[in-house]
């Protein structure tokens, strides 16, 4: 497991966005040089969002071979195909329809009209399968990142709930989360923890509280923004009001 995690505050969340875009950019480049090919699991809302468009704007976007990248998700909205709600939707809309990516690498999870129906646990079991045949048992992600709640629920990961403590499945379904829409798939903390890096990412006075507690070291069983770690690196990317209330924030 890695060890403390690293921070890095940036002034606001319009440059938070492009610098996590450009350090995105080097670590897909520096894996595809690697290892042939990159795998990365996306996070929604709207600092994953912002990340993504950022990135669709970016110069240095060409320098990633797209069709050598695999793209996963850590959660996503139980809801139909094309849902403007739905994760992969957005993404869709900020940078994946803009860059010639493979098809068969963009992993999304199941809708809520696909084949596995309104069966959420299906669904998730399914999405399951797909990673283990691509890892076991999950791909050796590149980089996970993970959006910060205001509550500090991570993917679809809310204190409190079963999810965060299951340490045998790598995606489960959820039907009660406290934020709508309740029904979602998300990645437990084993396939998070699976991943070299993980990125947290969090903007706006709304997670300054979230980032104190979960970067505190108390409490960790009840706060899943602490307990989402990478292999080699984790890594904390906030703007100055995110970090606000951190004993010791640090900027560049």
């Amino acid at each position: 497991m890695s060890t403390a995690p690293l921070l890095v505050v940036h002034r606001d969340k319009e440059l938070m966005a492009r610098a996590a875009a450009a350090r995105l950019i080097t670590g897909i480049v520096d894996a595809q040089a690697a290892r042939g090919s990159a795998s990365v699991v996306l996070t929604g809302g709207r600092n994953g969002n912002g990340l993504l468009a950022a990135l669709a704007a970016a110069p240095a976007r060409d320098a990633v071979d797209w069709s050598r990248l695999d793209l996963w998700w850590g959660d996503e909205r139980f809801l139909p195909e094309g849902d403007p709600d739905r994760n992969v939707t957005q993404a869709r809309e900020a940078l994946l329809d803009a860059v010639p990516l493979d098809p068969e690498r963009v992993h999304a999870m199941p809708a809520s009209d696909g084949p596995h129906g309104p069966d959420v646990d299906a669904a998730a079991a399914a999405y399951a399968e797909e990673l283990a045949a691509a890892g076991d048992p999950v791909p050796a992600f590149d980089v996970l990142m993970l959006g910060v709640g205001p509550d500090t629920h991570v993917a679809s990961l809310f204190p409190g709930l079963p999810a965060v403590r299951e340490r045998e499945r790598t995606v489960v379904g959820v039907q009660d989360a406290p934020k709508p829409p309740p029904t979602r798939i998300t990645l437990t903390l084993p396939a998070i923890r699976a991943a070299r890096e993980v990125w947290l990412l969090a903007a706006g006075e709304d997670k300054a509280e979230a980032a104190a507690t979960a970067l505190s070291g108390t409490a960790e069983a009840e706060v899943p923004a602490a307990l989402a770690k990478g292999r080699n690196r984790t890594l904390w990317l906030l703007d100055r009001a995110a970090a606000s209330k951190l004993r010791s924030p640090s900027g560049v």
